[in-house]
């Protein structure tokens, strides 16, 4: 009896417009992360007047961009965990700052939680419509990339 997944063309249209459109999502939101974090701290409301040295908080977002435009499904699973990084610094200056910083602050929150749910969707929808078989063959491919040992223990069957 095979374990594949029985998806309808229907399905597969809709799982693949829901791939494109989170993608998109996703590098969207993260380089609005960038963009702003930019605008943020050298001229809309920086710490110090001619911009200030927390403009490198950005520099780490730029790391992950390459890998979402590549659409690798690694980037997209630590990207998810990264952004609350972000999300974190939003909410302390949303709490603490005043007028303008404030506001941006409230943009980086949502621009947080917009890079995090489509991260997510990504994520589920590509390993619910690739199949168990494909799950297993990206945790041992991965395994290989980076020189560990596959899960010893194989997964339950249901």
């Amino acid at each position: 009896m095979s374990t594949t997944p029985n998806i309808s063309p229907t399905g597969v249209a809709s799982s693949a417009r829901a791939v494109a459109f989170s993608r998109a999502l996703a590098v969207g939101s993260l380089v609005g992360l960038i963009v702003l974090g930019l605008l943020w701290e050298m001229w809309l409301a920086p710490l110090r007047p001619g911009g200030s040295w927390l403009v490198l908080k950005v520099l780490p977002l730029t790391i992950p961009l390459a890998g979402l435009l590549k659409n690798k499904m690694y980037t997209y699973r630590w990207v998810s965990l990264v952004v609350w990084l972000y999300f974190t610094e939003g909410v302390v200056r949303a709490w603490s700052d005043k007028g303008l910083s404030a506001a941006l602050a409230g943009v980086e929150i949502a621009l947080c939680l917009t890079l995090f749910v489509a991260v997510t969707v990504h994520v589920r929808t590509r390993l619910k419509a690739a199949g168990p078989e494909a799950v297993e063959a990206d945790k041992l491919r991965h395994a290989a990339e980076i020189g560990a040992a596959a899960d010893p223990v194989p997964p339950a069957r249901s």
